[in-house]
């Protein structure tokens, strides 16, 4: 009896530590600093796309915005409410948050956006991998919106 418990102690200790696949030790190769990808600023990141320059006036051109205002109650509403978070981020506050040029080159080509830049990847992720549908607004539209954004 006792050498049957005595097996069975060193077969539950074989078991118990090891007795698996020998793993070679980890090793990590430091990457040079050239190679590592830096976060850009937010408010110096203008994503990916046809829009690189946008000059906002100083004062809010009220038509515009009620322009862009229709258009996002029209193609926006749907994912995105203006003051919270929603199955997209609110725009409320967006332009504190990202440069103009950005927010116009997600609203005319999310898809690009999503495969091309860092920011609107980790938004992608962010929100469980709901992707922004593309709504096919004109550059026009998009700055409408964008103005309209401004008044909220």
């Amino acid at each position: 009896m006792k050498k049957v418990s005595f097996a069975i102690i060193m077969l539950s200790f074989l078991v118990a530590c090891g007795g698996g696949e020998s793993a070679a030790p980890e090793t990590t190769t430091a990457k040079p600093q050239s190679m590592l990808k830096k976060e850009i600023d937010p408010m110096q990141d203008k994503g990916v796309g046809v829009i690189t320059e946008v000059t906002l006036d100083a004062e809010v051109n009220q038509e515009l915005a009620a322009a862009g205002a229709k258009i996002y109650e029209e193609k926006c509403t749907a994912c995105h409410k203006p003051t919270e978070k929603f199955i997209g981020p609110a725009p409320k506050g967006v332009l504190d948050r990202r440069t103009p040029e950005w927010v116009m080159n997600m609203i005319l080509d999310p898809e690009k956006m999503v495969k091309e830049n860092a920011a609107a990847k980790k938004l992608l992720m962010e929100y469980n991998g709901s992707p922004m549908a593309n709504q096919s607004l004109t550059e026009e539209d998009a700055r409408a919106v964008l103005e309209y954004f401004r008044t909220l």
